[in-house]
């Protein structure tokens, strides 16, 4: 059974600005999550630099490319921009916890996580319903 929330039509700006938002943000997720499953040198080492071993190099892509692909199946796009940004919080108290700079380095995952919520939000009316912005 259909609801009514699903047959809403949005406009073909908003669908292609949606679309653009997510697109931005899965190359990005797709380019990282491959070089850390695939352990390219400067993936490792960049993993080491943060605080981990390099034998978590390929379990976090894995995470990373499980949260992604929910996130590009639109039936379960919603749990995967959810989990998505769990991972990415994890990035941020990462380098929070470094000391790293504020706006190329901690917040950078916060603005893959707009990215990816405010595509999911243009094309999604649940998402709309749920999440209402007020006038």
């Amino acid at each position: 059974m259909s609801s009514s929330s699903e047959n809403v039509l949005i406009s073909k700006p908003k669908l292609w600005m949606s679309y653009a938002l997510s697109g931005i943000a899965v190359l990005f997720m797709v380019f990282d999550t491959g070089i850390k499953v695939l352990r390219e040198s400067h993936a490792v080492e960049g993993t080491i630099q943060l605080g981990y071993p390099d034998s978590s190099v390929v379990t976090i892509g894995i995470i990373e490319a499980i949260c992604l692909l929910l996130y590009i199946i639109p039936r379960t796009s919603v749990l995967g921009v959810v989990l998505m940004t769990g991972y990415l919080g994890g990035a941020v108290a990462t380098h929070i916890r470094l000391g790293n700079p504020l706006f190329s380095h901690i917040l950078f995952s916060v603005y893959i996580a707009i990215l990816l919520w405010g595509g999911l939000y243009l094309r999604e009316q649940r998402l709309r319903e749920l999440i209402p912005f007020r006038k």
